[in-house]
């Protein structure tokens, strides 16, 4: 990571409901106090992905809660909000998205030199089987840490 970047939030659901193939940053189209709140971090990604829609990319479903310092111009939470990307990587996202079943989820959400940047992944989904073999793998490598820090002193059991 840069030293320029500072990580708002990071959707680990999608790292353990998808397999990610590729990953693609975008920027984003803010009202002012859609940014304010991102500032201050009150972003969720749960459960929100890309989808292309006239030849554009919008990101749906991601939470930006309202400002508390906002009035009347305040804005809606979970309002579809439009992706920056060139439009060859809108065309070659969108394609995979209608061809081969893949899905556009977003992995994090970041400030880099103060302007809001999400980070998506092309992603498959993963079957049951997948996500307890994940889970078993990240436990091992656990298990595996501990002994390598315990060192020669651990007991054998």
């Amino acid at each position: 990571m840069a030293e320029n970047q500072k990580i708002i939030t990071v959707n680990r659901k999608a790292y353990h409901d998808y397999h990610i193939e590729d990953t693609v940053e975008a920027g984003l189209v803010l009202t002012g106090t859609e940014i304010k709140s991102i500032r201050g971090g009150r972003v969720n990604l749960k459960d929100s992905y890309a989808s292309p829609k006239d030849g554009e990319l919008w990101l749906v479903n991601a939470h930006i809660a309202q400002y508390p310092g906002g009035n009347r111009y305040n804005h809606e939470p979970t309002r579809p909000r439009k992706l920056l990307l060139h439009q060859r990587e809108i065309y070659d996202l969108s394609s995979e998205v209608e061809r081969k079943g893949y899905t556009v989820v977003p992995l994090k959400l970041y400030l880099k030199k103060g302007i809001a940047k999400v980070e998506l992944g092309l992603a498959r989904g993963k079957k049951q089987y997948d996500k307890r073999q994940s889970i078993a793998q990240r436990d091992d490598q656990r298990q595996m840490e501990r002994a390598l820090k315990q060192g020669p002193k651990a007991k054998k059991r």
